[in-house]
């Protein structure tokens, strides 16, 4: 494990000078079987893998869950050394930050693609996500990137962050992983009561129930919205936040379901804030629906570059 940005640096800035390539992926820990798909995936294409570490503070509003968020740094050692991880960098808060809780005076933000979804309930969310992740990639230095598709507006924003800031950095995204019952995994769902466990399936049924409305050939988003917001209320232990159709690349809503459209989900399940999402692709032949994975086992192809 490397705690420091100058260590990592050297470490990798020798290994490129060797020609070995650098599989990334940045993570804030607890890990589950999502987070070990993309392991898997950087270890399968990289010379050297890196994973970092870092709950990121900068990303957390006063008011959301930062302290309670799961933290298992032995476990979490332990998991990255069974996927064949060289490097875990696991910095301070104040290595990343220096001077915090005072924060930077340089942050990066992303315009448009941050303004919907969880921006809008999560006021200076990505704000912190883009100025972390801008900096691992400036600490890492070139290398391919991997993201979970379960964060779909996360990924849309990094990737033209790293577009618009040409940041040497190929971003993968890598499928949703879900539990055998279907709940996508999520670090937080450790949070979760065994009654308030049962009631977030409810959430995958929802999607599940919107994917089938438009194989059958429903094209009116928001007839699809609706359907999916029906069903996630009909559990009282979740609040839904939004259930929104958008274009998979702007993120923009849509009236008409056509071309590449995410369907993107958050709900409160007792005191956890939970996402999910799908993807929809319409062509003139007909729909096809991403609702992610199961569990997979090592070796399937689960990621994408785009």
């Amino acid at each position: 494990m490397i705690e420091r940005v100058a260590e990592l640096r050297a470490a990798l800035d020798a290994a490129r000078a060797q020609g070995r390539t650098v599989g990334f992926v940045p993570t804030m820990g607890a890990f589950h079987a999502g987070h070990r798909s993309l392991m898997r995936a950087a270890r399968a294409g990289h010379d050297v893998v890196v994973v970092s570490l870092f709950v990121n503070p900068l990303q957390f509003g006063p008011t959301e869950d930062l302290a309670r968020y799961p933290r298992d740094l032995t476990g979490d050692l332990a998991a990255a050394g069974a996927e064949g991880v060289d490097i875990v960098f696991a910095p301070p808060v104040e290595e990343m930050y220096p001077g915090f809780p005072v924060r930077p005076l340089t942050t990066v933000s992303v315009g448009t693609l941050t303004e919907g979804l969880c921006g809008s309930c999560r006021p200076g969310h990505f704000d912190g996500v883009a100025t972390v992740v801008t900096k691992l990639f400036s600490i890492v230095g070139p290398s391919t990137a991997y993201f979970g598709k379960k964060d779909a507006q996360q990924l849309a924003v990094v990737r033209r962050m790293a577009a618009d800031l040409c940041l040497p950095v190929e971003i993968v995204g890598c499928a949703l992983v879900r539990e055998a019952d279907g709940l996508a995994m999520s670090s937080r769902n450790r949070n979760l009561s065994a009654a308030e466990r049962e009631a977030a399936t409810v959430i995958h049924r929802g999607l599940q129930s919107g994917a089938e409305v438009v194989l059958a050939g429903e094209r009116d988003a928001r007839k699809l919205r609706r359907v999916v917001a029906n069903v996630l209320t009909t559990e009282p232990l979740v609040r839904l936040e939004y259930a929104e159709v958008v274009g998979a690349d702007t993120l923009a809503p849509l009236e008409a379901i056509e071309g590449d459209v995410l369907v993107a989900v958050a709900a409160r399940v007792g005191d956890v804030r939970l996402i999910d999402n799908m993807t929809i692709h319409v062509a003139t032949s007909g729909a096809v629906v991403d609702l992610g994975t199961t569990v997979a086992p090592a070796g399937e192809g689960l990621c994408a570059a785009r």
